[in-house]
């Protein structure tokens, strides 16, 4: 999509898949083109305990004025801006004229979208039947009875299994528009982890010891004109997309927020030593409550203590612990998981929900690496049987006829090269193999799907449990009839 508009999009017509299954961000200018909004409308927000009331109003080109001639292109930086504070759901912070607020306007504009004759693909059917869904959750939500589902489940509302990029920023989109985001964050916990699907805060004001929690939209943009009220936004004219944590995290790891077992710092040491011998722990954390982390007792702490005084009380073999947010990325907690040899994990309350260790982030890396691998071994595999069987002339022919790739060996060939020339009806036959060639090329077209998402770093999650023994199949077939 071009960046050719006011507000960095192409002009399109109002459309299902525009909302609905693209998976973008509703604007303030598509609420303009939908007739909901008019240019120069008024919007006020008013903040409940401070009594201030802040005005703008809405331009031709989809932003929002401030009253000082600031403009934004979303509510919620505008909303920062006017109080000089935030984050905010801007768009439950501003209302028209007669009290509807900008959050009505959007779901209106969704509903009018799903309401639409539909196209008659799947992706339409599905589009329209998560748009209920999401309108309940939502409902649910402003009734205090949030829906609580699992990740896997959740991303099975879009028909997908894994999280690559463009699905996690397609999911993340269509939440906020719908004025909802997860608790804790849908990407950075485990898939058969439960998150929770809130709504917006009801509450905007920014009372000096309420932090005010962010909204689905939230973010800061430089404003167009004069420079705005501290904080200072950073620099960018950007559309604010609120965009969900990407790469691995803490929590992504099974057991960052599966519990944990601990005791607190008045144990005796036969409490610890049961405890770490009934679950085959190495450790243990010692805890006052579940936010008071106190330390950890390990089989090496214990013998320490014990060494040094065999009447040493329980006290003595408590060391030092370290906790790490179930967010953070665990690039940068393995420097303090290679010191302390684990982790604890806070969830999004700071309670201590789980426990990470060296072996747990090994066994996430070599499940990570052995896809990587099998790929690797795959496309040797898929090289040889070509280089061994048929000519390089014919193979070069049909991969660059026009000769612009210059090839001049096998080792030259990609993934892409080896699907086009098996899928050659005469290179195929001179291998001689008793194969189906149409089951065989469809089995190498999702193998490629595969290979992309990991070679990328697309997909949040592993290749799946399918992937593995897909490429192992393939890798064996190959070795088996070619030679």
């Amino acid at each position: 999509m071009n960046d050719d508009t006011a507000d960095g999009r192409a002009e399109e017509p109002l459309g299902r898949a525009s909302y609905l299954i693209e998976g973008r961000r509703v604007l303030v200018s598509d609420l303009l083109r939908a007739g909901l909004l008019r240019p120069n409308e008024r919007l006020t927000f008013s903040q409940r305990r401070s009594g201030k009331k802040h005005l703008a109003q809405v331009t031709a080109d989809g932003r929002i004025e401030l009253a000082n001639g600031q403009r934004f292109k979303t509510p919620s930086t505008a909303a920062a801006a006017a109080t000089g504070r935030g984050p905010y759901d801007g768009w439950t912070a501003w209302a028209l004229d007669d009290g509807t607020l900008l959050d009505a306007l959007r779901q209106r504009l969704l509903d009018t979208v799903a309401e639409m004759p539909p196209s008659g693909d799947d992706g339409t059917a599905r589009s329209a039947v998560r748009h209920g869904r999401l309108k309940f959750a939502r409902r649910q939500a402003d009734a205090d009875a949030p829906v609580t589902i699992t990740v896997r489940d959740l991303l099975g509302w879009w028909g997908v299994t894994r999280r690559g990029y463009l699905v996690t920023e397609q999911i993340a989109a269509e939440l906020a528009n719908h004025g909802l985001s997860t608790v804790p964050g849908f990407a950075a916990v485990g898939i058969d982890d439960r998150v929770t699907l809130i709504g917006p805060p009801r509450d905007t004001e920014d009372d000096e010891d309420e932090a005010v929690g962010q909204g689905p939209e939230d973010g800061q943009e430089e404003p167009e004109g004069s420079a705005a009220p501290k904080p200072t936004p950073p620099s960018g004219d950007e559309e604010d997309k609120g965009e969900p944590i990407q790469g691995q995290t803490v929590g992504n790891l099974p057991s960052a927020l599966k519990g944990v077992v601990s005791v607190s710092s008045s144990a005796t040491f036969e409490e610890a030593f049961t405890k770490m011998r009934l679950n085959g722990y190495s450790q243990l954390p010692v805890l006052n409550g579940p936010r008071n982390l106190r330390g950890a007792v390990t089989w090496e702490s214990i013998a320490r203590a014990r060494y040094a005084d065999s009447g040493a009380p329980f006290s003595d073999a408590i060391v030092g612990a370290h906790a790490a947010s179930y967010a953070d990325h665990l690039i940068d907690v393995l420097p303090d998981l290679e010191r302390f040899g684990f982790l604890l994990v806070k969830d999004q309350t700071n309670q201590i929900a789980g426990i990470i260790t060296v072996a747990d982030v090994a066994a996430e890396y070599g499940a990570t690496a052995r896809p990587f691998l099998l790929i690797g071994d795959l496309d040797r595999q898929l090289r040889r049987v070509i280089s061994e069987g048929l000519d390089l002339n014919e193979v070069t022919a049909l991969c660059d006829p026009d000769g612009l790739r210059k090839l001049t060996a096998f080792d030259q060939l990609s993934y892409g090269d080896y699907q086009q020339v098996l899928g050659n009806q005469e290179q195929w036959d001179k291998l001689g193999w008793p194969l189906d060639r149409k089951s065989f090329i469809a089995r190498l077209d999702e193998l490629r799907e595969i290979r992309n998402e990991l070679m990328h770093f697309n997909d949040k999650d592993k290749a799946g449990d399918s992937a593995i023994p897909m490429l192992r199949n393939m890798i064996d077939l190959l070795r088996e009839h070619g030679g």
